[in-house]
């Protein structure tokens, strides 16, 4: 069906710009993190070691782009009608929402979570430090259009994978693919 096709393009296009994107913006983000750090009078290393690091490792944008490959390849699939790309996209999308879902969950919940589980944390490192001027260094580093991306890759991977499930349950789909 051109729904789920058109959805998981969407998504695998999501994927590729902010993976571009973030290979230079990430580590001017993190660089921006450490000097509030230290302005705040904190080692930058214990941010890291309490899980924020905004460098993505080679692991990271290979995942990245390995997932946007598989959506690719199974919108090909289902615009083209294939039964092989129906039957596949009900193996891969519960993941792509549970997987995909969760960490980009995360992405968009960030500032809440974050602060959050600073207060809780018995690190007298972190005791006084304004995570929330951390973390908005963070976004300011990045471009203007990258929370709104997330956002949108966040319903994509989330509202999207259910709408391409369902779209793909619906009876008209049968007649679809071959």
């Amino acid at each position: 069906m051109a729904l789920a096709g058109l959805l998981q393009l969407l998504l695998a296009g999501m994927f590729v710009i902010m993976l571009v994107a973030y290979r230079t913006a990430g580590p001017r983000a993190q660089r921006a993190v450490n000097a509030e750090a230290v302005r705040q009078g904190a080692d930058p290393r214990v941010l890291g070691e309490h899980g924020i690091r905004l460098e993505e490792g080679r692991w990271g944008f290979a995942v990245g782009y390995a997932i946007a490959a598989v959506l690719v390849v199974l919108a090909a699939l289902n615009l083209s009608g294939s039964e092989i790309g129906r039957v596949s996209t009900f193996a891969v999308q519960p993941l792509v929402l549970l997987g995909v879902g969760y960490v980009t969950t995360i992405q968009v919940f960030a500032v809440p979570v974050t602060v959050s589980a600073f207060a809780k944390l018995d690190d007298p490192r972190v005791q006084g430090l304004d995570i929330r001027s951390v973390l908005r260094a963070a976004a300011d580093a990045l471009p203007a259009w990258y929370r709104p991306a997330t956002v949108l890759r966040w319903l994509l991977a989330t509202v999207g994978s259910l709408a391409v499930i369902g779209a793909l349950t619906m009876p008209a789909a049968a007649g679809y693919f071959s």
